[in-house]
């Protein structure tokens, strides 16, 4: 019998945010193998990649995955979930706002059975974090998102932040903490802090350009590696002799779970997958933030300083008794019509835009396969705005209405010519409404997909420790384990998940028996 030159103690699934985390602390010991399956290219030499500010033109381009999502009756249909195609996952391609998740985000999880997980478990995770967190600097502070912080502070009443992860908040108005090096825009991402110094081990094998597309299980549902093909069309068995690391986000975690015959019985069977484990939660509990968008037209040209055309935020807690923020603004120094003018709405030559988006959504949804074939993009249905309640549309009303107060106050308001869209004319609820979430677009944060959760939840996927639910040897570490959604943009949330799951694979029992 041939001997398999692909064998490591670990194999990692997916280079992302939490991979390489995962993989550059396993591979601190010089006696652990790590291989690593990265679909996509390295991001080593990519200015495109590496210099932030150059986050827009990687939306959709070949890089990203580029999902779509499903018929929304009630949102926006036509909604596209970019995910990075290259090293460093989603921490290559986003902006890079860095949010130390609230206690109360830690503690909600905690609650819904993810012991462990609260937060004065999870807050020292923060401060082992590689990356160079810093607020946004002085000279990319630019003059129109300077006077959004003062606007929105006299307006609304809300504290200006210096530091949002200084110290817990419930609201506030101020610049974000990225995750950059200001003195040349260079991204501080997950691939550039965690992997990038350390190359040269020999311990650490990164199989770039190569998807993974079925667990290899054995008889006694033990993972013992996966099955990948190259981008030459090779296909390859790359086993673990200690355990399996899926790391591949929330659309391609489940995605690879179904196809190997982890998840729903009676939708594996519809497809002719073979069931190995039924696992209904598989796909469940899809989350994410919506936004939506005002815009308005500016008398004339912004002035071009930025980070990466973001850079300050607001953040409202309506509710008294909420435990934490219940409503997010993003300030774009740039007319972000892209849906609105889907509507017939025209993009100014100049503008700016607020995003209010839902930090804590009730609406759930499902990801799913449509076909056996790996290759098929897996449904995505957010079913957005369907919560019984209408929280979330109610919310982002509100929030449209909120960054009219904004947008009428001093400093900002010299800036303003006039509001494109919705447009001044539009002002009851439920055109509002309609508006809202005709356009709504996402903050590219989906999440929730293999929740974790106690031993006698039928829906969760994962365990507290991140082992899948009646399988062995093999762990998810990425958003997909997320119970619920963070009030605040969630990277830094999964870095910290990297960091614990490279804790507790070093303090598990070492398996005995090389599948050599």
């Amino acid at each position: 019998m041939p001997v398999n030159d692909y064998v490591y103690d670990y194999v990692v699934i997916g280079g992302g945010t939490a991979g390489s985390v995962i993989a550059s602390r396993l591979t601190e010991d010089p006696a652990v193998r790590v291989a690593v399956i990265e679909g996509g290219p390295s991001d080593i030499d990519r200015p495109d990649v590496l210099t932030l500010r150059r986050w827009l033109g990687l939306l959709g381009g070949d890089l990203d995955y580029d999902y779509p999502t499903t018929e929304q009756p009630r949102g926006n249909s036509h909604i596209r979930h970019s995910r990075a195609r290259v090293l460093g996952g989603c921490s290559s391609h986003n902006t890079l706002i860095s949010f130390r998740p609230l206690p109360s985000d830690w503690d909600e999880w905690a609650a819904a059975g993810a012991e462990g997980w609260d937060a004065a478990a999870m807050d020292p995770y923060f401060d082992r974090l590689r990356n160079n967190i810093v607020a946004v600097d002085e000279k990319d502070r630019n003059a129109i998102a300077r006077d959004f912080v003062d606007a929105a502070q006299t307006a609304i009443g809300v504290p200006r932040v210096e530091g949002f992860n200084a110290k817990p908040f419930h609201e506030g108005v101020g610049f974000f903490d990225l995750a950059y090096h200001p003195e040349n825009n260079k991204r501080s991402s997950a691939s550039v802090a965690y992997l990038h110094p350390f190359l040269d081990r020999p311990n650490l094998h990164l199989m770039l350009e190569t998807w993974a597309y079925k667990l290899e299980l054995d008889a006694d549902k033990r993972a013992t590696g996966v099955r990948v093909r190259t981008k030459d069309g090779v296909e390859i068995l790359v086993e673990a002799s200690r355990e399996v690391l899926v790391c591949a986000g929330a659309v391609d975690t489940p995605r690879l779970l179904l196809h190997s015959g982890v998840g729903p019985k009676q939708d594996l069977e519809a497809l002719g997958i073979p069931v190995v484990h039924d696992l209904p939660g598989v796909g469940e509990n899809l989350l994410d933030h919506p936004e939506s968008v005002i815009v308005w037209e500016t008398d004339g040209p912004i002035p071009d300083n930025s980070a990466m055309d973001s850079d300050a935020g607001l953040f409202v807690r309506r509710d008294p008794h909420s435990a934490g923020p219940d409503l997010m603004f993003h300030f774009y120094q740039i007319p972000f019509t892209d849906n609105p003018e889907r509507l017939g709405y025209e993009k100014p030559p100049h503008g700016v835009s607020m995003t209010p988006n839902i930090p804590k959504p009730r609406s759930r949804g499902r990801l799913y396969l449509t076909s056996a074939d790996p290759a098929v993009k897996p449904a995505l249905d957010f079913r957005y705005f369907t919560d019984p309640e209408d929280y979330d549309g109610r919310t982002l009303v509100d929030g449209i209405r909120i960054a009219r107060e904004i947008a009428k106050t001093q400093p900002l308001a010299s800036w303003l010519k006039r509001e494109v869209c919705p447009g001044p004319e539009v002002t009851s609820d439920e055109d509002l409404s309609e508006y809202a979430r005709k356009v709504a677009h996402t903050v590219y944060h989906p999440a929730g997909t293999c929740r974790m959760g106690a031993a006698d939840d039928e829906q969760a996927v994962v365990d507290p420790q991140l082992r899948i639910r009646g399988l062995n040897g093999v762990r998810i570490a990425d958003a997909s384990v997320f119970p619920t959604m963070p009030a605040v943009n969630p990277m830094i949330g999964v870095l910290m998940v990297g960091e614990k799951a490279a804790e507790l694979l070093a303090a598990a029992p070492t398996q005995g028996g090389d599948v050599r």
